[in-house]
């Protein structure tokens, strides 16, 4: 039994560490958690530098990765449709993948130590969100979302 298969027999009574441990194994559910642990210690890098700045982008990035990871840990995907999660999650890769390369090229060319750092490790988490965004890519042409019924029921007497 693969990891996705094994996560998709998650039950709703088992408990959050257990969905987590599920999740986690999954290639989505390890990806997220390397953006994350990526997106920390750039935010820790830039906080250490003499100079600082550039902290606000990979904490951002932390948030938004913590909360797919929650998102599709629960499968709240499945039960909110309204909203296309491959597009947004794509979306939300392709922003982080601009704004690392940005700051990291901007950070490396600074000089200063632990500013450097930062800027390698968020070359790094750029080339991670690139690859979420590339595993995303093949269900955007798959799934077609479905619009909401917009004409009124019909009522017969």
């Amino acid at each position: 039994m693969s990891s996705e298969e094994q996560y998709n027999s998650v039950q709703d009574g088992d408990g959050v560490l257990t969905r987590f441990q599920k999740f986690a194994r999954t290639r989505k559910g390890l990806v997220l958690l390397a953006e994350m642990v990526l997106s920390l210690v750039v935010f820790i890098c830039f906080c250490a530098s003499v100079q600082g700045g550039y902290s606000a982008a990979p904490i951002i990035e932390l948030i938004f990765s913590i909360i797919f990871f929650v998102i599709f840990m629960n499968q709240f995907d499945q039960s909110l449709p309204f909203i296309h999660w491959p597009w947004t999650d794509f979306i939300r890769c392709g922003i982080a993948v601009i704004v690392f390369i940005i700051i990291s090229i901007i950070a490396v060319i600074s000089g200063e130590g632990a500013r450097i750092t930062g800027g390698v490790f968020g070359l790094i988490a750029a080339a991670v969100f690139a690859y979420d965004a590339y595993l995303i890519f093949p269900s955007l042409k798959q799934k077609q979302h479905v619009p909401a019924a917009t004409a009124p029921p019909d009522y017969s007497p």
